[in-house]
């Protein structure tokens, strides 16, 4: 592969991740893939009956009044803030569209909020079409193109990873990443936190300690490792399970890292995929 090559590529993963959005509050230090968070959303909508569901994007709901991140942020995104969602869908039933209207608002704020812990306090809604035919019954969503990946065709939107997330395989997950050949800083004494970890390399011992939360399916690379250990912090990209909150697994994940680490250093969580679940 040519350098050019691993450019391109590594601009497309990113695209392909849309925005970054901050989850829960500065002080929680993590961000969610709008990519990752749209099939949430995307589900919900669906579920108002009458409603097809279009385009739907997040993004800040006041860029001016955002706030300052409280760890270093994964390049590109977003800072804490309120957030707004921008959806389109379309009409199929006779029912009043305000009425209507107000019932995928609710389910959006909801998803938003209650499953993910996105910040969402807006909700704007544009209807496209008002169509003759009810849609087909809510099902398991079909996969979309990537919400940030303009310009890109849906074929070019980087695979989901597919390794497991266990702590027993938390090497071999990491191993699998793209970026296993970034420069890494070693975490002096992360070995000996662990409780004699012996000759494990302190950013297998970090992988470790973060695919052994509860809640975390796998630990994924799309900017990367899946394991980034620089002067400034560390930051570890992830894939939550079915039934766990994006924001606590973060948490639980920052404090988890936080607790291998000798020297202190801030812990960045960025959340790539979310499971949905069937």
């Amino acid at each position: 592969m040519t350098t050019a090559e691993g450019w391109t590529g590594a601009v497309r993963a990113r695209l392909g991740l849309g925005r970054l959005l901050p989850l829960g509050t500065a002080q929680d230090g993590a961000w969610l893939a709008e990519r990752a968070a749209e099939p949430v959303l995307r589900r919900a909508a669906a579920e108002v009956p009458g409603v097809v569901p279009g385009t739907i994007r997040t993004g800040l709901a006041d860029p001016g009044s955002a706030g300052t991140p409280a760890v270093p942020p994964p390049p590109a995104a977003l800072p804490p803030g309120p957030l707004r969602i921008e959806a389109e869908f379309a009409s199929a039933t006779a029912a009043p569209l305000p009425e209507l209207a107000e019932q995928l608002r609710t389910a959006l704020l909801t998803a938003a909020g209650e499953h993910l812990g996105l910040p969402v306090t807006v909700v704007d809604l544009r209807v496209t079409t008002l169509l003759d035919a009810p849609p087909e019954p809510a099902g398991a969503p079909a996969p979309v193109p990537a919400p940030g990946s303009e310009g890109l065709r849906p074929e070019e939107a980087p695979a989901a990873a597919k390794e497991p997330g266990d702590g027993a395989r938390a090497g071999d997950a990491l191993r699998g990443s793209r970026g296993t050949a970034a420069a890494e800083r070693p975490v002096e004494g992360a070995a000996e936190r662990r409780g004699g970890a012996g000759a494990a390399e302190p950013r297998d011992v970090i992988a470790a300690a973060a695919a052994a939360v509860p809640g975390v399916a796998r630990l994924t690379g799309t900017l990367g490792a899946a394991v980034r250990v620089e002067e400034s912090g560390v930051r570890v990209e992830c894939a939550t399970a079915s039934g766990h909150r994006p924001v606590e697994v973060a948490r639980a994940v920052r404090a988890a890292v936080t607790s291998v680490l000798l020297s202190p250093l801030p812990v960045t969580v960025l959340v790539t995929e979310v499971d949905c679940g069937a």
